[in-house]
């Protein structure tokens, strides 16, 4: 699993960190039973604060994605893969929906959006 935070990234570090770990789960690239960092080796490596990762940690653990052995650690636990790529796909429409609205603004068509989305699409 790597985490790589993006400090240009509209997400907060606890947010990178909580969708870094879903998409290692969905790629599965880690699986059920994986133990993850510790709380304060994820921290001293992403050279971020202990509470920081404790929070992404917790949400994650809120969400049933991963559990904690008190002493040993957390790990991975049997995702519902589905329901994670829905909230995947959710989040993409909804970015979406906010580019064509900014682009209505600045006056773009379809056809120019369109073109605008094969071009990056086709540079990647």
């Amino acid at each position: 699993m790597n985490i790589i935070l993006d400090t240009e990234s509209n997400l907060s570090i606890y947010e990178q960190i909580i969708k870094s770990i879903k998409n290692s789960i969905i790629k599965e690239e880690i699986i059920p039973g994986d133990m993850l960092p510790s709380i304060r080796a994820l921290a001293r490596d992403l050279q971020i604060s202990v509470i920081t990762t404790k929070r992404a940690y917790d949400e994650l653990e809120k969400e049933g994605l991963i559990y904690s052995v008190p002493g040993k650690g957390f790990y991975i636990k049997e995702p519902n893969r589905e329901k994670l790529k829905e909230a995947q796909f959710k989040e993409f429409e909804d970015q979406f929906d906010n580019l064509i609205h900014e682009g209505k603004k600045l006056g773009l068509e379809l056809s120019d959006m369109q073109d605008i989305l094969k071009t990056l699409y086709e540079g990647r």
